[in-house]
This record gives C-alpha cells, sequence and structure tokens, in this order.
C-alpha cells in the first residue's frame, strides 16, 4: 500500500475531489502529516470516521522506528533507526550546553568510498525517502525536548550517504522541515555536508533553500584525496573550486571545509600551504575534525602536533579555523563511525 507521504498537496487535492470531498481536506491532512508530524490516519480527528476509513483502504503511513537507542557518556544519543522494509541507518543527536544538533542519514549505506569512512564500507542498498529523513528530524527534535528540555537547534546533513547522490529527496526533505507547512525550522541553521560533487553543488545554489554548506576535503592536493576518496579522481579540485565560487555568488554563503588530520598523510607543510591557497580562493571557514578510528591502520593516527601547526598557519593566514571535538566515539557515533554496528 503507497504511502500518503508521497502525495504533493496538490495531489491530496485531486484525491479528496475524486472522494466527493472539499479541497480544503487536502491542507487539513496535509498539517497532520508535516507540520505535526503525525504518523496514524485514524488520528487525524478533524477528519470524519468514514472519510479516514476510506483513506485507510487505499494508503497507509510507514514511519521509522527506533530498532536501538544508545546513549554515550558525553550526552550523545544514536538511535538505530529501522525503516518500513527493513533497513537499518543511524542518526544522531549531539547536545552542547547551547545548542541540540540532529545529525541526519540521506542514504542506505553510501554510494561513494572514502577510505576513511565506515558507511563506505556498507553497500548502498537505496535512497532515502523524503518522509523517512523528515521523521529523523521529528524524532530527534522530540529527543532534545525529552532529554535537555529544548528543541532541536540544528541539522546536519552528515549522517550516512552522500546527500547529493539523493538530491530530489534531500532537497524536499529540506522544505518540508523549514517551510511554515511542514516543521517550520530555520533553513539558517541546516548544514548539507557534500563530498564534492561540482554539477550538483551548482544545482543546490539554484535553489535558493538558504542552507549552508560544507565539503568534506581532507586534503587539497588532487594526490592525497583520490588516493583516500578515490571517486574523487572524476571530480578534480579545480572543478570543486568552481562549483564552490558558484554557490557563494548565488547564495552569498561561506564555505565550510571539514578536514580531518591523520599523521603520515596530510600532516606536513606541503599540505597546509595547500589548503592555505584552496581556502582563499572562496569564502570560508575549515573546521578540523578529531578523525574516529574505524580499524582501517593508516588512518588511525591522529597528528595532534600536526592539527596545532594547522589551526597556527591557517590563522595567520587569517583564515578562520576551528578545532571540532568529537562526540559519541564511544557508542560509535561519531564522525566517520556510522555503520549499523549495533545491528550485526
Amino acid at each position: 500500500m503507497k504511502d500518503i507521504r508521497t502525495l504533493s498537496l496538490e495531489d491530496l487535492q485531486k484525491y479528496f475531489v475524486t472522494l466527493g470531498e472539499k479541497p480544503f481536506r487536502a491542507k487539513q491532512v496535509y498539517d497532520w502529516l508535516w507540520s505535526k508530524n503525525l504518523h496514524s490516519i485514524e488520528e487525524m480527528t478533524n477528519l470524519s470516521k468514514e472519510l479516514r476509513e476510506k483513506i485507510a483502504l487505499e494508503y497507509t503511513i510507514n514511519p521509522i522506528s527506533v530498532d536501538l537507542l544508545q546513549k554515550s557518556k558525553d550526552g550523545t544519543i544514536k538511535n538505530g533507526v529501522k525503516l518500513h522494509d527493513g533497513l537499518l541507518v543511524e542518526s544522531v543527536l549531539i547536545p552542547t550546553e547551547t545548542r541540540t544538533t540532529a545529525c541526519v542519514s540521506s542514504q542506505v549505506g553510501c554510494s561513494l568510498n572514502c577510505e576513511f569512512c565506515a558507511t563506505a564500507k556498507l553497500k548502498r542498498m537505496r535512497n532515502l525517502e523524503v518522509a523517512e529523513i523528515v521523521d529523523q528530524v521529528a524524532l530527534i527534535d522530540q529527543q532534545s525536548k525529552m532529554y535537555f528540555d529544548r528543541p532541536l537547534s540544528n541539522i546536519v546533513f552528515m549522517g550516512m550517504g552522500e546527500p547529493m547522490m539523493n538530491y530530489k529527496n534531500v532537497v524536499e526533505a529540506i522544505r518540508k522541515i523549514t517551510t511554515p507547512e511542514g516543521l517550520g525550522m530555520s533553513p539558517r541553521r541546516i548544514t548539507v555536508s557534500t563530498s564534492g560533487i561540482p554539477k550538483m553543488i551548482k544545482m543546490l545554489a539554484d535553489e535558493n533553500l538558504r542552507v549552508n554548506l560544507a565539503l568534506s576535503l581532507h586534503s587539497a592536493i588532487e594526490r592525497t584525496r583520490n588516493e583516500i576518496m578515490p571517486f574523487s579522481e572524476k571530480f578534480p579540485l579545480t572543478e570543486i573550486m568552481e562549483a564552490l565560487q558558484y554557490w557563494y555568488q548565488k547564495t552569498g554563503n561561506p564555505v565550510t571545509y571539514e578536514y580531518c588530520v591523520w599523521g603520515g598523510i596530510n600532516d606536513d607543510d606541503e599540505h597546509i600551504k595547500a589548503l592555505i591557497r584552496y581556502s582563499k580562493k572562496v569564502p570560508s571557514k575549515v573546521n578540523l575534525i578529531q578523525y574516529n578510528p574505524i580499524g582501517e591502520g593508516k588512518f588511525d593516527h591522529r597528528s595532534v602536533e600536526a592539527e596545532e601547526r594547522y589551526v597556527r598557519e591557517l590563522s595567520n593566514a587569517g583564515i578562520n579555523v576551528l578545532v571540532r571535538r568529537s562526540r559519541g566515539g564511544d557508542i560509535d557515533a561519531a564522525c566517520g563511525q556510522l555503520a549499523n554496528k549495533a545491528g550485526d
């Protein structure tokens, strides 16, 4: 049976006309589905019982469910999320003293092959549907209120999967999350993270979503990046930069570079200088991310000394740089660790 949330408002209006109902019924149902995030047709109490029964004969709602909830000693919560077809993804609530962030997934597995990422070791099974993405956000908003007594403040598309490889659904989910008819959250507090697909970055710039963009960079030297992120051979750094410049031209929003420092890989002066040069080509800031080992030996050595050198050299060059401390590592909820281990 088809999920009613796959219907647009216009589709719903046409459907209710075929039932002999007034078109305004569509707006009532749409409000239940997207603003209230209701998961039961039976609970749509401003519809008659007869109408609810008619709808239920043709449509269903396939919500996500929490298969396993894990809490880190630092307050991070990881949700093992079960989808209607039994497949699993993970999403994470990351709390700080001032805000709570939802890290949501966009694919079951991943389409890319970054060697340092646990999710990349999983086969991509399918893209998440719009409602499955929105459900993750609504779930974590509820958890934020329950455990931290405040609503969700930020959303990052940095969970399982490459958001740009599920472009249509991610964009539509963002619209559902941000519009007054949906969850009504601020697009300024949403960040879409990509490993760098130039065509899709330009498309996102044209959507006028007012979200932020982050690039998983990790090296501004082509040969190094191709080694640790093999898919990037198809997308040279020059083409990515052209797309980032287009992004800034269209949106006025600076780009954030996500960057891990590994001993023996990108911890030397050559890589630092390359990052400085790359960062100056478009307004940007650099987040140095604490890496979380996944058992791949060559990436397990975090170079703290080199990380400090990066901070010093970037700052001296006038580039905004921040060291992001990892959270949720004890439950495999930190950056790069999402791999459905709890489901093994």
